[in-house]
């Protein structure tokens, strides 16, 4: 079983995502820098775990990070947890899903505005939802 609200098995994962989608959110795959959809995306919105529909980040909170993903210096409260990443010969904090368990991405302490923090998140693991579609 999970320690997630949403509990699925891998066979129902791959039939709801896309493969790419997948790759990453269950397989803690990232893309290559520069080629998700939401890297330069800025309109006014929330966006939210492709695998569950949860909110994680709103719009306001997205900014230019120049590294090749979506930054977010914030997420809303409770939706996003913590997870030490020792992959890669590497030390990170993974970000994952509070729903769901999905792979988001890392977050790091070297961001631009007042929180320091830069989410920095894979297109695929996300959705948007524009202000205008509420």
């Amino acid at each position: 079983m999970s320690n997630y609200k949403i509990y699925k098995t891998e066979d129902e994962w791959r039939q709801e995502l896309t493969d790419e989608q997948y790759r990453i959110l269950r397989k803690k795959g990232t893309e290559m820098p520069h080629t998700g959809k939401y890297n330069l995306h800025f309109e006014d919105g929330t966006y939210h775990c492709a695998g569950c529909n949860q909110q994680l980040f709103e719009s306001n909170s997205k900014f230019e990070s120049g590294c090749g993903w979506p930054s977010f210096d914030d997420a809303i409260k409770g939706t996003v947890n913590n997870v030490l990443d020792k992959s890669h010969g590497m030390i990170r904090t993974e970000i994952v899903c509070s729903n769901c368990g999905g792979h988001l991405g890392h977050v790091f302490n070297d961001g631009p505005t007042e929180t320091g923090t830069r989410y920095c998140v894979n297109s695929a693991s996300v959705d948007f939802s524009s202000k205008d579609d509420k």
